[in-house]
């Protein structure tokens, strides 16, 4: 056996592993270690229930994020306006509880077992869902799973305009016009048939638009200045690591530092995030995921552009003829 197949074996062999040990730990670590992590919360009522509250909420060092509201409104106003995840406010009738499903499903059971495990023997929390998920898909999981194929798509629309040969300007025109597609085919899909979304049509398509340009503009970007390598560092950014950081299918503060705040800065996280806000909050809470995302759009695009523009000189230069001997 000559020596270069038998290196290629051996990197074959190796590499599995390594890509297989990298996938367990992008994806099972952080399902592994699941936990509230300075969970946004808040609480209101009289000064000498909420001290209370707001001790037994603290018991569990590191937890929750507690936030102080003078009463019912403002704590209804800030999980509506996704500031906390829910409040507990505390009355004359007992203690209430105003959850979020729509921000979260997993973070609003949780919140309902710990205030209730808080609660004196014997009495009632009242419940109140503020922001709760369509019937069509009352456990969110729906939306959770929607995270990889949008990140996918994204790659595949990256790695199809390079392999196309497509470049420069019509490179970013088709990245876009793909991602427009998608974007309302998706809408299609999961508003009007499944009835997933409950905001408005337009906005969630795009919100789900951008979404796949994000992830689409990086991998052809990279593509555009590394070349063929890049798809491959492209779709490792935003599958392997995007897809189980963020946080899509429970809330980025249930997940281990700091892959919770990382998953945020990339399109798979920030495209969850900014389809809860325009699907359930009314676009509340969405700038921050917004401008990460169009960030990454734009700089991606910049890539394809500038890629584009490196081939056109060379493409443009004049070939002269070779002179025709005379005879």
């Amino acid at each position: 056996m000559s020596a270069v197949p038998a290196r290629r074996m051996i990197a074959v062999m190796v590499l599995v592993p390594v890509v297989v040990a990298l996938a367990l730990w992008a994806f099972a670590w952080p399902a592994a270690r699941t936990a509230p992590r300075d969970l946004p919360i808040g609480v209101a009522g009289p000064a000498a229930a909420v001290t209370q509250m707001k001790q037994g909420l603290e018991q569990r060092e590191g937890a929750f994020e507690v936030h102080r509201y003078d009463d019912e409104a403002a704590a209804r106003a800030a999980v509506e306006d996704r500031v906390v995840y829910g409040a507990v406010v505390a009355g004359p009738e007992g203690t209430k509880l105003l959850t979020a499903s729509g921000a979260g499903p997993v973070v609003a059971q949780l919140l309902k077992e710990a205030v209730t495990a808080q609660a004196p023997a014997g009495a009632q929390v009242q419940v109140t869902d503020v922001a709760p998920l369509p019937s069509g898909d009352p456990r969110g999981t729906a939306l959770a799973a929607s995270a990889l194929p949008l990140a996918l798509a994204g790659v595949a629309a990256g790695a199809l305009v390079t392999m196309a040969g497509l470049h420069g300007a019509r490179a970013a025109a088709t990245l876009l016009g793909a991602s427009v597609l998608v974007g309302i085919t998706a809408t299609a899909i999961t508003h009007s048939w499944l009835g997933v979304l409950q905001g408005d049509w337009w906005t969630e398509a795009a919100a789900l638009s951008l979404t796949v340009a994000a992830p689409g503009a990086t991998v052809a970007g990279f593509a555009a200045l590394l070349g063929t390598p890049g798809i491959g560092l492209g779709a490792l950014l935003m599958v392997l690591l995007g897809n189980p950081f963020s946080g899509a299918a429970s809330a980025p503060e249930l997940l281990p530092e700091p892959v919770g705040a990382l998953g945020q800065w990339l399109p798979p996280g920030a495209g969850a995030t900014l389809l809860r806000s325009v699907a359930y909050f009314d676009g509340r809470g969405a700038a921050a995921p917004l401008l990460t995302l169009s960030v990454w759009a734009a700089l991606g695009l910049v890539a394809v552009l500038a890629g584009g523009r490196r081939r056109t000189p060379a493409l443009a230069e004049p070939r002269h003829p070779s002179p025709v001997p005379v005879a």
